[in-house]
């Protein structure tokens, strides 16, 4: 899978923040029951490449895949982050989709081998806590008298959900850094990124300049009181911190200043024009990948037709032609999906 240009700031912070294997382990660790987490080596997380959300979602949401050692095997770690203000009942089925996905790169990757177990993780940047089940059987209607008899017949699974709706700020834990992203998360929710959490002085004083022009970055594109923060930058103690803030929250300000004036001359001269062509390319690449489809393998399913006119980058459409031309079978042609 691919990954698309991030442009959510809620993105970019948490695949800048945890796309650090350190700082994800250090989360992760507390949220495994005792008898998984002491059996991850966490010391050898690392991140995988690609992304396996559906691209309708990609505003939402966003995901990371680590992989590590678990009792002399191999498991992965998949975390979901989900900023969508409205609960989702059915975030488990989702989660079961994308798992698949995972699975079948990693056989592509790795043929023949067995499939490594996947620890599902989501991670809700929600005001209010949803009220749904981690367990994927609770959206099946079973009948209750048949209920442990059909179970061998169905995909189950249970995902640890991690709402920060739910967490105190001290609550939170993890390395300095990762601590302080999740934080500057819960607060952005609650429009409390002036709040004392926030701007912990210890924390602050412990983690690297990158990760602090990171946070700079995500308060002064947030909707926060200027002089609120203009506040807490003097109010640092540390003189070479303080001195970091200023000078950095100056230069941003001039970046922003800039960034504005430029995209307004370049956008209106040519955002139309670029945006009409490629749409009218990418238009017709679907047009032909679904004519190849239905002249190879008679009618398709409306569902994968919608799944194809989804696909918005040029790259993959063009990949997915291939794969029509190249695909046994209709099955086949959708697990490149």
């Amino acid at each position: 899978m691919s990954d698309d240009a991030i442009h959510q700031p809620h993105d970019k912070l948490f695949k800048q923040g945890f796309g650090d294997p350190a700082n994800a382990a250090g989360f992760l660790r507390h949220h495994f029951p005792a008898e998984v987490s002491d059996r991850i080596d966490w010391d050898g997380l690392s991140l995988r490449p690609g992304s396996f959300v559906d691209s309708h979602f990609r505003q939402h949401e966003s995901d990371l895949l680590f992989s590590t050692g678990i009792e002399g095997g191999e498991a992965l770690i998949y975390l979901l982050f989900e900023h969508q203000l409205a609960e989702d009942q059915r975030i488990a089925l989702r989660l079961l989709r994308y798992m698949v996905r995972i699975w079948e790169v990693y056989l592509k990757e790795n043929p023949g081998v067995a499939l490594p177990p996947i620890l599902p993780v989501v991670l809700a940047q929600n005001e209010k806590a949803w009220k749904i089940s981690p367990q994927f059987s609770a959206l099946l209607d079973l009948p209750p008298d048949l209920g442990s008899a059909l179970a061998p017949y169905l995909p189950d699974f249970q995902f640890q959900l991690v709402q920060l709706a739910e967490m105190p700020y001290e609550a939170i834990c993890g390395t300095p850094a990762g601590i302080l992203l999740l934080r500057v998360m819960k607060a952005e929710r609650s429009d409390q990124l002036l709040s004392d959490p926030v701007w912990d002085k210890t924390l602050l004083a412990q983690v690297a300049r990158p990760v602090f022009e990171m946070l700079l970055r995500y308060l002064l594109e947030a909707d926060i009181d200027s002089e609120g923060f203009r506040l807490r930058l003097k109010g640092i103690t540390q003189t070479d911190l303080k001195d970091s803030a200023m000078t950095l929250a100056q230069q941003l300000r001039q970046e922003g200043r800039q960034e504005g004036r430029q995209e307004g001359r370049q956008e209106g001269r040519q955002e139309g024009r670029q945006e009409g062509r490629q749409e009218g390319r990418r238009e017709s690449l679907r047009e032909i990948l679904l004519e190849t489809l239905a002249i190879r393998f008679g009618e398709v399913p409306e569902g994968l037709a919608e799944a194809v006119r989804s696909v918005s980058e040029e790259d993959r459409l063009r990949a997915l032609h291939l794969a029509s031309l190249s695909s046994e079978t209709l099955d086949e042609f959708a697990r490149e999906l």
